[in-house]
């Protein structure tokens, strides 16, 4: 069967991270919502995305599809629900579609023709910005009860300072020497070609992901997840990182979401509690205002590509969008828009030639090709952002 993931509705509500990527490709716990799928239903899974990223992450659609809402982490029971689709038939989550089987001929999906199937179990779903950090927990602990079930972990080193190993799992070629490992209150994973340097100390629950990195006498507590090639140093709490970023200094990262490629500078630090405990407003893409979280602790927003100097302060529910360059002393708007340059003295246009010349700078320290496609893609976002953008 050919499964595709579709971004659905909740798309602008997690910008600006989806500016550069599908739904799918979120990061949350130790996979992203793709390997995830992937992973459950044993294929490849393409997307149905933004026209503008289809370059980069193109669908492929065969004679039978099954499509699936990306906003939808699976567990074994909607997996097999959505492995077992038929043809003219549905799963539905009170009103809201989970998935659905088509054909490569089918014109229009009429669900009033379509044998509806109610979910009704709890699942996890990705609906906002901060949903990604504030359903870190249940998704890390998901993902470590699948990705170790039947296996055997690599063995703690006998330097290691460690709370509950039986909720510790090591893949191979990570190394850790003389850290503290406290997995009493949530699992702990270490993925492969990882580092975890001397003097640290990790709470769980905890996901250290494929080449990533946490630098010497790091603090850290869950939920955190550093992506793949990231490296974190100084404290951070309830966090995810994405793929190539770095927060590799002293300076405090709590309740905050970093797209890839973000570099935050030493001594750097975010506010994730109001002065005066109320509720943090987030900036909304949808509304073009500030959205109720529900939440007393919200950090930093970040998406793709953005970084900021030493010593930056950030305000509690701080969004800064795609390619900032943010610096200097005092705090920056806590809304910073795409392609923004400078910081709480004001804001010009970050142009993308520089933007760009940084860019592929960067990725090729990670051998990555900052290639035409990238460019393309940000290029559409510079256009697309502009209206927010006051020089």
């Amino acid at each position: 069967m050919n499964y595709i993931l579709f971004d659905g509705p909740v798309r602008n509500a997690l910008l600006p991270f989806t500016f550069t990527r599908p739904v799918a490709d979120i990061l949350v716990g130790i996979m992203t919502i793709r390997q995830k799928w992937e992973a459950r239903l044993g294929s490849t899974i393409t997307t149905i995305t933004e026209e503008y990223l289809s370059a980069k992450f193109p669908m492929v659609e065969m004679e039978e599809n099954v499509m699936i809402n990306a906003a939808y982490l699976p567990n074994d029971t909607l997996a097999e629900l959505v492995s077992d689709l038929k043809p003219n038939q549905a799963i539905f989550k009170g009103d809201d579609v989970i998935a659905f089987f088509s054909s490569e001929n089918q014109e229009e999906v009429d669900f009033d023709t379509y044998d509806i199937i109610q979910y009704s179990d709890e699942c996890l779903t990705i609906e906002h910005t901060w949903d990604i950090f504030s359903k870190n927990d249940a998704a890390i602990r998901a993902d470590f009860a699948f990705l170790t079930e039947d296996r055997k972990s690599q063995p703690i080193p006998k330097s290691v300072n460690v709370i509950a190993p039986e909720n510790v799992f090591i893949e191979e070629g990570a190394k850790l020497e003389f850290v503290t490992l406290n997995a009493s209150t949530g699992p702990i994973y270490i993925g492969k070609n990882t580092e975890i340097m001397e003097g640290t100390v990790i709470r769980g629950p905890f996901a250290l992901c494929e080449n990533a990195m946490v630098k010497m006498s790091a603090k850290v507590y869950g939920a955190t997840t550093v992506g793949p090639g990231s490296r974190i140093g100084g404290e951070v709490k309830n966090s995810v990182l994405f793929a190539n970023s770095n927060k590799g200094h002293e300076g405090f990262l709590g309740d905050s979401v970093l797209g890839e490629w973000c570099n935050i500078g030493a001594d750097s630090n975010n506010s994730n509690l109001k002065n005066n405990y109320e509720e943090v407003k987030l900036w909304s893409y949808e509304t073009e205002g500030f959205a109720k979280t529900g939440l007393q602790f919200c950090g930093l927003m970040m998406g793709d590509h953005s970084k900021c100097g030493i010593n930056t302060m950030f305000n509690t529910g701080t969004v800064v969008g795609v390619s900032a360059n943010i610096f200097g002393s005092g705090f920056p708007r806590n809304f910073v828009p795409s392609f923004s340059w400078g910081g709480a003295a004001g804001f010009t246009t970050y142009v993308t030639k520089k933007a760009f010349e940084t860019a592929r700078l960067v990725m090729s320290r990670r051998n990555i090709e900052f290639d035409e496609t990238e460019s393309a893609i940000l290029e559409h976002i510079f256009e697309e952002t502009k209206k927010w953008r006051k020089d």
